[in-house]
């Protein structure tokens, strides 16, 4: 397969070693000093590109690479609720292809499936209160981080007491609270934790570094390759 790679910096060069040992071949690598390459015969020939960038830039990759005719794989986050609708009536009505996920990991896509689950169970038992936190490098320039927000979401679609997510302390009982943090290095802790008076209840995914990630965008833009539409991670794992 041909792939693009739009972002060059760590996340970028892990999904290149990944891409090359799986027997893929990187046709154009776009970054900040050669946007020009879009209109490249090279990116153009690609089969998917994969895009790691900044929420500031992600749409205007996007639709850079809709107009050169190749599919996308995405991880950027915090560009959605300007783009989102516009974004998933190109891949909808438009003919587009983008598979956008907040996390790639393997193993969130676990937790994920875990949190839904978990949400499920405790709807029975209201004396549970649940929260939130994650932690991230400082690199990182949104918060809550994509993960947690889906995460967030995953809760309210099965916990009725609880409306909205809100940003560090929650001011009503049904709200869900997400606590960010950021320091160092840290690729990604994200952790759910349900308390009540008895006791406490916590699951957590601790990424150890990115190679989880670059796998799982790589295992994206395979599945990607054939598809057409607006694609995600329950798309690849039927979990």
């Amino acid at each position: 397969m041909k792939i693009a790679l739009i972002g060059y910096g760590k996340m970028g060069k892990e999904i290149e070693k990944i891409a090359l040992s799986r027997g893929h071949e990187i046709v154009s690598i776009i970054d900040l000093d050669n946007q020009e390459d879009f209109n490249s015969e090279a990116f153009k020939s690609a089969d998917v590109a994969i895009e790691f960038t900044a929420p500031t830039v992600a749409y205007s990759n996007y639709m850079k690479a809709f107009a050169a005719g190749v599919k996308v794989v995405s991880g950027s986050t915090g560009w959605m609720d300007e783009h989102g609708d516009e974004i998933k009536d190109l891949c909808d009505k438009g003919g587009k292809t983008l598979f956008w996920a907040s996390n790639f990991s393997l193993g969130v896509g676990i937790f994920s499936a875990v949190n839904k689950y978990l949400a499920k169970i405790m709807n029975q038992f209201p004396a549970y209160d649940v929260t939130m936190s994650e932690t991230h490098h400082i690199h990182k320039l949104d918060a809550p981080s994509g993960t947690a927000i889906t995460l967030a979401e995953e809760i309210l679609e099965n916990l009725d007491r609880k409306e909205r997510w809100v940003k560090e302390e929650a001011n009503a009982a049904n709200e869900l609270p997400i606590h960010s943090i950021r320091e160092g290095e840290v690729p990604g802790i994200h952790t759910i934790r349900y308390e009540s008076e008895a006791d406490s209840i916590s699951i957590t995914h601790d990424a150890k570094n990115r190679k989880g990630f670059a796998l799982g965008a790589v295992l994206a833009a395979e599945f990607t390759c054939n598809k057409q539409g607006l694609l995600g991670m329950n798309d690849l794992f039927k979990f």
